[in-house]
């Protein structure tokens, strides 16, 4: 029970509540449960090409055995066959990512382009926008993702450096197909 006394201070119980500080990050998440195509352009550093993709890419949140924490599976596959994971065997043409929040943080199990965990750092522009901030290995990457229009669709731009040097720019333009 939580009582307010005439000195506006909070006073809890025997067994005070845990507080869930994140949960304007767990609402924008849970707004981006779903399937998404995902229209992306990829301009790469090496090859000075543009690519054009169609991907799908599917959210979903998973059971948890803490109330506190929001577990998250993210599946990744192509429209269709694309000469683009020929010519670049580095970038995973389908695979699948756990993470989790932890305050303001997204645990990964692994990363796009590597298998290696991590951490991103999550930074809240207002309350339809979040920037990811990761590094691993020689990475550095910033995402930017933008839910519009009562979250029928997202607007993600990612610039990955390696070695201090940018080498992939993504533009994404999402449609979610269902919840």
């Amino acid at each position: 029970m939580v009582v307010i006394n005439s000195k506006k201070e909070l006073h809890f119980g025997e067994n005070p509540p845990e507080i869930n500080l994140n949960s304007n990050l767990k609402r924008w998440f849970s707004r981006n449960i779903g399937l998404w195509k995902s229209n992306r352009t990829y301009f790469l550093d090496e090859s000075q090409k543009t690519y054009n993709l169609s991907m799908n890419i599917k959210i979903q949140a998973l059971e948890s055995k803490s109330e506190w924490e929001s577990h998250y599976k993210f599946t990744w596959y192509p429209e269709e066959k694309y000469n683009f994971f020929d010519e670049n065997p580095q970038y995973k043409e389908r695979g699948e990512m756990r993470a989790y929040l932890k305050g303001h943080q997204l645990i990964r199990e692994n990363f796009y382009l590597s298998d290696n965990e991590g951490i991103s750092n999550i930074k809240q522009v207002d309350e339809h926008e979040m920037i990811f901030e990761s590094s691993y290995k020689d990475w550095y990457i910033i995402e930017h993702t933008r839910l519009v229009d009562s979250d029928n669709y997202r607007f993600r731009v990612i610039y990955s450096w390696n070695k201090n040097k940018l080498k992939i720019v993504e533009n994404h333009h999402e449609i979610k197909i269902f919840k």
